[in-house]
């Protein structure tokens, strides 16, 4: 995947816990969720490659995780990062967006998912639940 992908957008989330234990929560829901090796009925309909929607294209681990993916309308890369927080015992998990949507399709398709801010409910979404089971355990 092409690493120039234009930015979309970061989302950042302070967590009450070490950032060891939010990097472990982090790779389980990256392994049980969102690159898992079957996709929704929606991410078939929209031909991602792969049909989780997301590959894990590189990791560092305890620090951070890319996962690429595409389809029809868009090719994107999500980058986590995992770092210590602003107290002690705490941790900052990041989400940054890189996509491009190429062609009229493209255009329409990144109205619907960014300018709605659809993208935005949806990666603090992400956030929230490794924050819920980061805390939980």
């Amino acid at each position: 995947m092409d690493a120039e992908l234009p930015y979309v957008d970061e989302h950042v989330v302070e967590i009450e816990a070490p950032a060891d234990r939010t990097w472990h929560t982090l790779e389980a829901y990256v392994d049980s969720v969102l690159a898992r090796p079957t996709g929704s009925v929606s991410l078939r309909l929209l031909g991602t490659s792969p049909a989780s929607g997301f590959a894990i294209a590189s990791q560092v681990s305890g620090e951070r995780v890319e996962l690429t993916g595409r389809h029809r309308f868009s090719r994107y890369r999500l980058v986590f990062s995992v770092a210590p927080g602003t107290m002690a015992g705490t941790s900052r998990l990041s989400a940054t967006t890189y996509a491009e949507f190429p062609g009229p399709h493209g255009a329409a398709y990144r109205l619907l998912v960014i300018r709605s801010r659809l993208h935005v409910v949806a990666t603090r979404r992400m956030l929230e639940a490794v924050r819920r089971h980061a805390l939980a355990g």
